[in-house]
């Protein structure tokens, strides 16, 4: 796919315009400018399929599918008609409506280990639901997170936990400890030193790394002989791995999990998930134990969403979706690394991850993963008309999607060769991207002139 200059005239107005009105230009760190290069579409217009197109015009196969929330792809038919229909009966009423409870039944049915669910808005809603829920039933408070994991909540109890965390009391700081993945010892540990103060442990079933010597199994047995409750943050393995979750894949069965992203194909809904002993308590039921105030939000059972999500399940319960994932996922992974190689790079640019969702590493000379080497490939695959923060694909993604991609990737990998022997500087337009979880936000001199972008 050749390199073409792209337009960003009205990008770069809104960036402007949406930095004075927004703290950090965006509603998400994640899709913030200091994320992405100074030569890169500051705002999508419309998405179809694969498929988005910034304010300017510029089309883009993409991969990120909204920080992976667009499992289908984007304006998925059924979906959006599932969500049209019910929004024409209204979004919001005074009491319970009825579409709650079919979508219940239709995430326990795909979710087979839980036996109640209670539904929100995000990721965050969910898990700090599960951590409050976890406190009450143990009445501890500490919690124990996957420090390899990178993200679980918007809430104190995890931010409090990152560089990120001013703002938060250095007291609730104290309340969140970290394990290893994969590193049993590690939360044996923690279970020794703080004993009968860690409420749960919370992790994802995995960032693509499978468990090793059974230790997911070996984790949640620990917190059962500790007192703790298991829970796993399914956001992203959800509806990924397994149509049923990781824990179906890997034959675990927490004692809460929770799920979002691609459970309504973009549209704002999550779940928390779990055994009914533990979720009852958030309930008008029991009377034994004081109650939890376990999620209550105006806009968590939204009805278009709640469609959205019962018409995104049928499709994975009745087509190859995750199937398809693995597949163009396994093509991409096979592609890049045969251009990689053909360029010399195979040690410096590589497809990691599960093939249902992959990300991608880029070293410097090195061998150091390298923020500048990153913006440079985001840059130059960019030029050639793919948006591609990661490699995680959606069931639209075609074999022509995938064969322009590898393509795409081959021409940024020529200007990435000469940027190893010459200087990233030399080719790189503007600053490089930097880190979501960082202190202190740092001013970087420009590495080139925005006059030279017509370069490469």
């Amino acid at each position: 796919m050749a390199s073409s200059i792209r337009n960003f005239e009205k990008s770069n107005q809104l960036r402007a315009l949406a930095h004075h009105l927004i703290p950090g230009g965006a509603h998400t760190y994640a899709k913030g400018d200091d994320q992405y290069p100074v030569l890169s579409p500051g705002f999508i217009a419309k998405g179809l399929g694969s498929h988005v197109w910034d304010v300017d015009g510029n089309e883009y196969i993409e991969y990120g599918m909204g920080n992976r929330a667009v499992g289908l792809g984007h304006a998925y038919p059924r979906v959006l008609e599932a969500a049209m229909r019910q929004l024409q009966l209204g979004c919001n009423f005074t009491r319970p409506a009825d579409i709650e409870v079919e979508c219940a039944e239709t995430f326990l049915e795909t979710i087979t280990s839980a036996e109640m669910v209670k539904f929100c808005k995000d990721g965050s809603d969910a898990t700090s639901g599960a951590v409050r829920l976890a406190r009450a039933a143990t009445g501890r408070d500490m919690i124990a997170r996957c420090g390899d994991h990178p993200f679980f909540s918007t809430d104190d109890w995890f931010i409090g936990d990152t560089v990120m965390n001013a703002g938060i009391p250095e007291t609730v700081q104290k309340l969140t400890v970290d394990f290893q993945y994969n590193n049993i010892e590690s939360v044996r540990a923690l279970f020794n030193r703080f004993p009968g103060r860690i409420a749960c442990l919370i992790l994802e079933p995995s960032r693509g790394d499978d468990p090793e010597n059974n230790f997911l199994h070996e984790a949640r047995d620990l917190c059962h002989r500790n007192g703790a409750l298991f829970v796993l943050d399914e956001m992203i393995t959800g509806f990924r791995w397994h149509r049923g979750g990781a824990q179906q894949f890997y034959r675990i069965e927490p004692d809460l999990s929770c799920f979002g992203k691609a459970l309504g194909n973009g549209f704002s809904v999550s779940a928390l998930a779990g055994k009914r002993e533990h979720m009852k308590l958030g309930g008008l039921e029991q009377t034994d134990s004081p109650r939890v105030f376990l999620l209550s939000t105006t806009h968590g059972a939204e009805t278009h969403a709640l469609a959205a999500s019962i018409a995104t399940m049928r499709v994975y319960r009745n087509e190859p979706v995750v199937e398809h994932l693995y597949n163009q996922g396994q093509a991409l992974r096979v592609g890049i690394a045969q251009v990689a190689t053909r360029h010399g790079l195979g040690a410096f640019v590589q497809a990691t991850g599960r093939a249902c969702c992959l990300a991608y590493t880029t070293l410097d000379q090195d061998r150091v993963q390298s923020q500048a080497f990153r913006t440079l490939f985001l840059q130059e695959t960019i030029k050639r008309g793919v948006l591609m923060p990661s490699l995680v694909v959606s069931y639209t993604h075609n074999d022509e999607d995938v064969a322009r991609t590898i393509e795409a990737v081959d021409g940024a990998l020529g200007v990435y060769k000469q940027a190893l022997e010459n200087g990233v500087g030399n080719y790189l337009v503007g600053r490089p991207s930097q880190v979501v979880f960082r202190r202190f936000n740092s001013q970087v001199t420009p590495v080139r002139n925005l006059e030279l972008a017509a370069h490469g």
